[in-house]
């Protein structure tokens, strides 16, 4: 059976010095492959042919047969590495905490075991007609989420 360690090993230099990275990588039973890669400038799809063909032509079908798909990361995926995190800072992000509150806010802060996102929300302020502009800070454990992904805006 192929193993994930064999594909990583063909790969990981090619991606390194490419700046890119494995966000996902998998072996099921049947041997179907499934390698996930992002990088700060996004992947485009010609460079996942390019991994594809990497792959492929380091396993021999006559000996192991295999399926293979090498993908990006998807817009509005929730993030499965740290350096997605990095990648994100900035942006907007949608976290869901474990208890199943939703949090929507700019990502400021990365550290390897939590993240803070600023919120903007408008408050009523007693004694004013007006509702103002109120910005607060939540840091989250990674353990703390569900999931954390990007906010597509247009």
């Amino acid at each position: 059976m192929i193993t994930t360690q064999q594909i990583e090993d063909l790969i990981l230099e090619k991606l390194e010095a490419d700046g890119a990275y494995v966000v996902e990588l998998t072996v099921n039973p049947g041997n179907k492959i499934v390698v996930i890669i992002d990088s700060e400038k996004g992947v485009p799809i010609s460079y996942c042919v390019e991994i594809s063909r990497l792959i492929e032509h380091n396993l021999d079908r006559e000996v192991e047969d295999f399926s293979l798909e090498v993908a990006s990361a998807g817009l509005g995926q929730p993030f499965k590495v740290l350096r997605q995190y990095h990648k994100n800072v900035g942006r907007l992000v949608e976290v869901l905490s474990n208890d199943g509150e939703k949090f929507e806010g700019k990502l400021i802060a990365v550290t390897d075991n939590e993240f803070s996102i600023e919120i903007e929300k408008k408050v009523k302020v007693e004694g004013k007609k007006k509702k103002e502009l109120q910005v607060s800070t939540h840091t989250f454990k990674y353990e703390g989420v569900k999931f954390v992904k990007d906010i597509i805006s247009f």
